[in-house]
């Protein structure tokens, strides 16, 4: 058995078996639906479901029972189980397709302990064209490619583009801990660029509460500098959780724009801190809720870990948030290049 699937925004219809992926089956229909982790991890594939139905094996991490209920479904998990019509309306186009590139390495430098800045720049000198909350891929042949969000501004400069990456180190990781500590500035890296549905929805123009574990500040960072320098936008608070203090590695950065920017406010969340700690302590997204027990007029930005993002949004929704209003960035880690089987 088949089902009609209609995605509005592109105008588009295929087939869709019962036993495969609504994502499985645009791909064979040669339909390009957003997607990213394509495990449920992510939420780049969430679409509105507006007429229909779907299932799914298992509740995906990225998809909570409330957005479920209010019709929200995760393309690369889902099943049909009836015609469907689905909309994409809170996907942000792309300014520029994803291309393939050859990047050199500007400079390597430790931001902490497990964090390390890596600054590319084109080897082509064409422009950069990216929205604010996108990232790169990084290619590693058969190792897989390693995916990266954009940490800079989107500058429109004469000078050529750099693309600045904060990159955590894994243990196992096959880039982090074998590739990266070995470039040297002028190597070179095969890159795809820019991918990714993040980044700020303007047309909302609600107060903006940001939410961020470890590196998931990078993509935050760049729409904070692209949303500051506007001079129109809402009141923003950045709840930025880490285990220690050291793990904030842009606390001074931070710090700093907030003292220059009164519509702006920083709050850093620590869950294990030292006795000198006198910030907020314990998990990022109590910190949020206590703040504000009502989030329904506010828009949500959650990037860091899956965990995190699942948590915060069961309980930002709990406290009023509509899911309409709730953007998520998972970040996912790869370790070792695969093996090659023997013959």
């Amino acid at each position: 058995m088949s089902y009609r699937i209609t995605w509005i925004e592109a105008q588009h219809s295929f087939e869709a078996a019962a036993d495969e992926t609504v994502l499985d089956a645009a791909r064979r229909a040669g339909v390009v639906l957003p997607s990213e982790c394509e495990f449920g991890g992510c939420g780049t594939c969430r679409v509105k479901v507006q007429q229909g139905s779907v299932q799914y094996e298992a509740l995906p991490p990225a998809l909570s029972q409330e957005e479920a209920s209010e019709g929200y479904a995760l393309m690369c998990q889902a099943r049909a189980v009836s015609d469907l019509v689905i909309s994409t309306e809170r996907t942000l186009a792309a300014p520029a397709s994803a291309r393939r590139r050859k990047a050199t390495v500007v400079n390597t430098t430790p931001l902490s302990p497990e964090v390390t800045r890596l600054v590319l720049t084109f080897a082509d000198d064409e422009p950069w064209i990216f929205r604010p909350g996108q990232y790169l891929n990084v290619l590693l042949g058969e190792a897989g490619p390693r995916s990266f969000s954009v940490a800079s501004r989107a500058e429109a400069t004469d000078e050529p583009a750099r693309v600045e990456l904060h990159i955590r180190q894994i243990d196992g990781g096959y880039f982090t801990q074998t590739r990266l500590s070995a470039l040297r500035p002028g190597d070179m890296l095969d890159v795809e660029a820019p991918l990714g549905g993040f980044g700020y929805h303007e047309d909302d123009y609600r107060p903006v509460v940001m939410v961020a574990t470890g590196t998931g500040i990078a993509p935050l960072r760049s729409m904070l500098a692209e949303m500051l320098a506007s001079g129109d936008t809402p009141p923003i608070e950045l709840y930025w959780g880490g285990r220690t203090h050291d793990t904030l590695y842009l606390h001074d950065e931070l710090t700093q724009l907030a003292q220059q920017h009164e519509d702006f406010r920083y709050v850093p969340v620590l869950s294990r801190p030292d006795a000198t700690w006198r910030g907020a302590r314990g998990y990022v997204q109590d910190a949020v809720v206590a703040a504000h027990p009502d989030l329904s007029e506010h828009a949500l930005y959650l990037c860091g870990s899956p965990v995190m993002i699942a948590d915060a949004s069961r309980a930002f929704v709990a406290h009023g948030a509509s899911v309409r209003y709730l953007y998520v960035d998972s970040f996912t880690f790869q370790h070792s290049p695969p093996v090659e089987a023997a013959a």
